[in-house]
């Protein structure tokens, strides 16, 4: 008899015990489509082929399970580039964590308590900000792209921007300085040539036009040999004489020099504030290690217009935003608290020596009976995010030998969670730098699982 014909229905199987706990989690009217689909599937089969209510109930909690699967999962990061733009870039600090759940439900985000009456979103976090910056005033947009749009479309809105074309650069996705400004409502206006800019240059371009100077830092790539540009003391100095705003667009953001010591040289966001620019502008996900967003401080009537601008509407900032924003500022109140509970300045920071005693202890053996090798290696890490470009960081980690890289790579990728390396000469290559505390351990155990699975395939 075709087995077809003994297949369950519906009514019959939404009865069931095992489906009952289904219903509770995807909801009914999920649940009777993933059993529709796999009724619809076992009658599509060939009659021969024995098909039951086992067959049915599992290819429907198949489908469940699958559809259920976010599109946004949490990642594991072994390739050592620590601000990883496709993963995210820095992972946030418990307590920015524990402040975005919280900031989750009801929350006086634009509700002052004292008084009861309506607030303002961006009133949270610009005290803050102020005391860490010795700024004026501030103001915190949903991404720094959008903090030096405001800043040019309130400024220099149809009028000159003067910005160096050393310093017209791409940033992530295609985007670019030049076209933002355009579509800010600035004129562009080019300054020097790629690799040397002078003062003279500004000065000889400042008219009754020009509505901003704009300096942006160069943090994705480096101009070196005959190279120049003015220092930002000379810029400050013109453009004060000249009653012109100068904006410091800082990218990547580190607060102080002092949080990275033995790194490159480069400006601050304090650094730059206190040599007298009128705003600056710096991303909160990149080397403050907070969440995204996009941070304006700097002098208080400018911010003030800033507030005041139309265009803050569509860039504004959601509340969980705010929540762990104001978690990490608080936590660089004690530099030393900063580095250590801050994750992304933690393993910025963290010794090459500690890092490959991690890698030892979490070293694990490959599955018995293949070809594959695993052992502890040197490896070198990247900031990632646009910072600090070809500075590499000693690291340590684990090279697996013996296998398709790429094959491997791919396994490890649709492990849970996924699990992203590196291929170095045909060996795949997890760094532990990225990987901290429990972390390790997960990637160990997906690594085996991997291995497992190429093995079953005849490649391990």
């Amino acid at each position: 008899m075709d087995s077809r014909r003994r297949l369950p229905s519906m009514d019959s199987l939404l009865k069931r015990p095992e489906v009952r706990p289904w219903i509770d989690r995807y909801g009914r009217e999920t649940v009777k489509g993933a059993l529709r689909g796999a009724l619809d599937g076992a009658r599509a089969e060939p009659g021969g082929r024995p098909y039951g209510l086992n067959d049915v109930l599992a290819a429907a909690e198949a489908a469940l399970v699958n559809a259920a699967r976010p599109s946004l999962e949490r990642t594991l990061n072994g390739t050592g580039v620590i601000l990883h733009t496709n993963l995210g870039r820095a992972p946030l600090a418990d307590a920015a964590r524990r402040a975005q759940a919280e900031a989750a439900g009801y929350g006086n985000v634009e509700l002052t308590l004292e008084t009861g009456r309506r607030g303002s979103r961006y009133d949270h976090c610009a005290d803050l900000l102020c005391e860490l910056t010795g700024a004026g005033a501030a103001i915190v947009t949903n991404n720094n792209a959008a903090a030096v749009a405001l800043v040019v479309n309130e400024l220099a809105r149809d009028r000159e921007v003067l910005v160096s074309r050393g310093e017209l650069v791409e940033i992530g996705g295609s985007f670019r300085i030049p076209d933002v400004v355009a579509r800010s409502g600035g004129r562009l206006r080019e300054i020097g040539t790629t690799n040397r800019t002078r003062v003279a240059d500004y000065e000889a371009a400042v008219g009754g036009d020009t509505g901003l100077i704009l300096r942006v830092h160069p943090s994705n790539y480096r101009v070196e040999g005959f190279a120049a540009r003015p220092r930002l003391e000379a810029l400050v100095a013109l453009a004060k004489g000249r009653g012109i705003p100068l904006a410091h667009d800082l990218g990547s953001g580190l607060l102080d020099a002092g949080l990275l010591p033995g790194f490159p040289p480069g400006p601050t966001v304090r650094g730059s504030l206190a040599a007298g620019v009128d705003l600056a502008t710096w991303s909160g996900d990149k080397l403050l290690g907070g969440p995204q967003a996009g941070i304006i401080a700097g002098d208080a009537a400018l911010v003030a217009r800033l507030r005041r601008n139309p265009l803050l509407r569509a860039f504004r900032v959601d509340k969980t935003t705010l929540a762990a924003l104001e978690a990490t500022l608080m936590l660089y109140r004690d530099p030393d608290l900063a580095v250590r509970r801050i994750p992304a300045l933690r393993m910025l920071r963290e010794p090459v020596e500690a890092v490959e005693a991690r890698a030892a202890a979490s070293l694990f053996e490959p599955p018995s009976g293949g070809h594959a090798r695993v052992e502890v290696t040197r490896t070198e890490a990247m900031v990632g995010g646009g910072a600090f470009p070809g500075f590499a960081i000693p690291s340590a980690g684990w090279a697996v030998s013996g296998v398709d890289a790429e094959r491997l790579a791919a396994a490890c990728r649709a492990g849970d969670p996924p699990l992203l390396g590196r291929i170095e000469r045909a060996t795949f290559v997890v760094d532990l730098r990225t990987l901290p505390g429990e972390d390790a351990a997960r990637a160990a155990a997906i690594v085996r699982r991997a291995l497992r699975q190429l093995a079953r395939e005849g490649d391990g």
